[in-house]
């Protein structure tokens, strides 16, 4: 592993990678199409400003470095030009990929079977297209993420907001610290060109997820109206080992505990200090 790290696309998921990292780094650094603007927080030699769609920008990515890839890979060309360009065939490589690339939608069998990673992907979406590229020709380590939770980014306000609604569809769920630590995880103990699916291994219904928000805060949804959407149940196992690897397990796997912890501490941030 080098001693350098860069994260490739600052979004919600790198402001809880970027402490974790540098635990295990003597350097991090993120990008940001726009790095004055959003990455404020970090040092002025940490931030790094690169947009894909600028060439002119890649020559910023130091050489010699591992890279966590977060944002879509798309377009592939651009992905094909960039990858040579930092010759990624010669660092480590993860790359943030989506649960959403499985090709499972349409079963009609319910609950729906269990999904790992060796599931038909759709290569009709241009991320997975994209993926697949850095994967078999780069060495890349994909992780496919569920969706995405934590603090900021709460389930209970889906509902609230009506973002989401009660239903029979399975969604699988992973904390964002846990996503973290997997990414660290992957870059030290992970396979070259391997794919791992991260979740929490819990796949729950949005009707579970409802009436147990409803009990605990009162807040009620409504009914949905695509019943015949039943989504698929991910699982984790290879997560689990690469995580055991690296001497660690999930810390959120439970959704309602990990949900009452971000719920509470939201109040208390809400709560004015006497």
């Amino acid at each position: 592993m080098h001693r350098s790290l860069i994260i490739l696309g600052s979004g919600y998921t790198a402001k809880f990678l970027l402490p974790l990292a540098q635990h295990r780094y003597s350097q991090v650094f993120a990008t940001s199409r726009d790095p004055e603007r959003h990455l404020g927080h970090l040092s002025p030699d940490q931030r790094i400003r690169f947009d894909l769609a600028q060439p002119e920008t890649w020559q910023a990515i130091p050489p010699s470095t591992d890279i966590i890839w977060c944002f879509p890979a798309i377009p592939i060309e651009l992905v094909r030009q960039f990858a040579d360009a930092a010759s990624l065939r010669t660092r480590r490589l993860v790359v943030l990929g989506s649960t959403s690339a499985y090709d499972v939608e349409d079963s009609a069998e319910y609950p729906p079977s269990w999904v790992d990673e060796t599931a038909l992907i759709d290569l009709k979406k241009p991320r997975v297209q994209g993926e697949e590229l850095l994967r078999t020709s780069y060495g890349a380590i994909i992780l496919r993420v569920a969706g995405i939770y934590g603090p900021g980014r709460n389930p209970v306000e889906w509902i609230r907001t009506g973002r989401v609604n009660c239903s029979r569809k399975y969604v699988n769920l992973i904390h964002v610290e846990d996503l973290a630590s997997s990414c660290l995880a992957a870059l030290t103990h992970a396979d070259s060109g391997g794919v791992y699916n991260i979740s929490d291994g819990h796949p729950r219904t949005w009707m579970e997820i409802c009436q147990m928000v409803e009990q605990r805060w009162a807040i009620r949804s409504s009914d949905s109206q695509k019943s015949q959407v039943i989504g698929k149940r991910v699982l984790n196992r290879r997560m689990s080992e690469l995580l055991k690897l690296g001497g660690t397990g999930l810390r959120y796997g439970d959704l309602f505990e990990a949900l009452a912890l971000i719920q509470r501490n939201s109040l208390n941030e809400a709560t004015p200090s006497p």
